[in-house]
């Protein structure tokens, strides 16, 4: 390991270690519906987002509507980098001209990218092309994590709203 290594490392940790209880605080507000900082900002964009997407931010969702539209948003996921995956071969951003990846493979690489295991049985640089590396497993190494914060974020507001009324 390099100085410059080291340092960097430390600069990370650092960063990592400041960051961590102002992020978590702020996380806390957002699950708990209180103002933060950032509402000036952000909530234009999401109030626009919702409008586009059709979505009544006012109504809450039970935990069926809440299952079924997390299945769904996954099940599109896993259709959108499995055929990412198949029609490489004829998209842009593919300067090494890979073909199509192997539909076992292909369903088996978006099913992992999709449930944030992320598991590969390829060599990445050898079979992806740019646009699938960059459209498809890097956006779903996101949504991934993301789907995973706003279960937990939901399951903890479940558990605190049924403790609370023990």
């Amino acid at each position: 390991m390099t100085a410059s290594d080291l340092v960097q490392l430390l600069l990370y940790l650092v960063l990592l270690v400041v960051l961590a209880v102002p992020m978590g605080r702020y996380m806390f507000k957002v699950f708990t519906g209180e103002r933060t900082l950032l509402d000036r900002a952000l909530l234009p964009m999401e109030k626009l987002a919702y409008r586009l997407a059709g979505i009544d931010a006012q109504k809450e969702m039970g935990w069926r509507e809440y299952a079924f539209t997390l299945l769904i948003f996954n099940l599109l996921g896993i259709v959108f980098v499995f055929l990412l995956q198949l029609l490489q071969g004829y998209l842009p951003f593919n300067p090494q001209h890979f073909g199509a990846v192997k539909p076992d493979r292909a369903l088996n690489t978006a099913v992992s990218f999709v449930t944030n295991t992320n598991w590969q049985s390829y060599g990445g640089e050898s079979t992806m092309s740019y646009l699938t590396q960059m459209a498809a497993l890097t956006v779903q190494n996101f949504l991934s994590a993301a789907t995973g914060i706003a279960v937990g974020g939901k399951c903890w507001l479940l558990f605190e709203n049924t403790c609370s009324h023990c």
